[in-house]
């Protein structure tokens, strides 16, 4: 059993003992765990490992990655630039973007949808529904790091659907396409905002771009075992009904969710550890690499929610799902979104439709509860091959269950 540590307020001890459960009965490795409430710190846990082999342990200030969890980061620098003018959501993306709205030709451009791509709002962009899921050609980590070039792909990827019709997750591309539309409104790149505009003014640990005096504090990410994949992802391939089933098999065997999740292969399923890399680590991927501890990730949507970061007017349009899909053409379940939150079934992080926040891929966590007055931030290192992970959901019953 690995020591926890860390406090709770006395009402909040269910979390610590679930918290304790994820060790014994779910393969957590190491984690932190940090909730406020209506501006109170009430839980600060932490305990576990660096990694299996390596006994370091866990500690309040580790940092790891948090996959799409940066997706819900970048999404607050987006209500930044709403706030001061520099952005307008029923603006075209072309408004700032002018190659963007030029219709693509070849790879199986479809004519109709083209003639309609100067017409993507920022919102329709921000909601998964601009159609761009993914690229459709290789694309490198050193052609990665040419912004120019990658804005150049984008802008000549075909649509895989008329804008609007349909949402669907877009897992990678929305990173890349916010982080340069980020870059065309502001003329900077969003990391560097985030230092400066998010996180430093609030003290919130976390980063897109780690900088060389942070590595020492990072814990590297454990992709999935061998094991994981033939008890876990295999069978579920099989399966009929399920949420795993239905993701796995659209990401493996075709469709959108496969070109959703397919560029850049260095960074996919396969190339999960390149994320422990220092050369990734200090790239901007707007979509998966920001570094974080849980008291970063809780700290920003707390200030969110206090009115710290952007006026409170900005969060009510957070509150509705502007867009929602009973089965998401990349997910394959009912989800929704509002400006780049995630907004989710109320069986899951929260039973309130108002909540919005970003999950990560293997289960890392950023959630916002507006109505509770609710900021969630949970990091870990052991990767989970599940859609939404059973340990932050079993945390976010814990303490929803704490408040009842």
């Amino acid at each position: 059993m690995s020591q926890v540590n860390g406090e709770v307020h006395p009402r909040f001890e269910r979390v610590r003992a679930v918290f304790k459960e994820n060790f014994e009965r779910r393969g957590e490795v190491g984690a932190s765990l940090c909730v406020w409430r209506h501006g109170e710190r009430v839980v600060d846990l932490w305990g576990g490992t660096q990694g299996r082999g390596d006994d370091r342990p866990w500690g309040p200030d580790t940092l790891t990655t948090v996959f799409s969890c940066t997706k819900g980061v970048a999404s607050m620098a987006l209500l930044k630039l709403i706030e001061r003018g520099a952005l307008e959501l029923e603006s075209p993306v072309a408004h700032y973007w002018p190659e963007f709205g030029v219709p693509a030709e070849g790879r199986g451009a479809d004519e109709a949808r083209e003639a309609k791509r100067a017409t993507i709002t920022v919102r329709t962009l921000l909601n998964h529904r601009s159609g761009l899921v993914g690229l459709r050609a290789p694309l490198t980590l050193d052609e990665l790091e040419d912004l120019d070039l990658v804005a150049t792909r984008l802008a000549q990827e075909p649509l895989a659907w008329l804008p609007g019709e349909r949402q669907g997750y877009h897992a990678i591309t929305y990173g890349l396409l916010v982080a340069e539309l980020f870059r065309r409104a502001s003329g900077e790149p969003i990391g560097d905002f985030i230092a400066r505009e998010l996180a430093e003014p609030i003290a919130a640990d976390f980063f897109l771009g780690l900088p060389e005096a942070e590595v020492e504090r990072c814990a590297p990410i454990i992709p999935n075992e061998p094991k994981d994949i033939l008890t876990g992802i295999v069978p579920s391939l099989f399966k009929t009904h399920g949420n795993e089933g239905r993701f796995y098999r659209g990401a493996l065997l075709g469709g959108a969710g496969k070109l959703a999740f397919g560029q850049p292969e260095a960074l996919g399923a396969r190339g999960l550890k390149n994320f422990n890399t220092p050369r990734v680590r200090r790239l901007q991927l707007a979509w998966a690499n920001g570094m974080s501890s849980a008291r970063g990730l809780a700290r920003l949507y707390q200030a969110l929610l206090a009115g710290e970061l952007v006026d409170l007017s900005l969060i009510e349009p957070l509150k509705e799902r502007q867009s929602w899909q009973e089965r998401d053409e990349v997910i394959r379940k009912p989800m929704g979104f509002s400006q780049g939150f995630v907004k989710e079934q109320t069986s899951l992080f929260s039973p309130n439709t108002e909540s919005f926040g970003h999950p990560g891929a293997g289960g890392a966590l950023g959630w916002a509860d507006p109505r509770e007055g609710l900021a969630i931030g949970y990091v870990m290192n052991k990767m989970g091959y599940h859609v939404r992970s059973p340990r932050a959901v079993a945390l976010c019953h814990a303490i929803y269950d704490s408040i009842a």
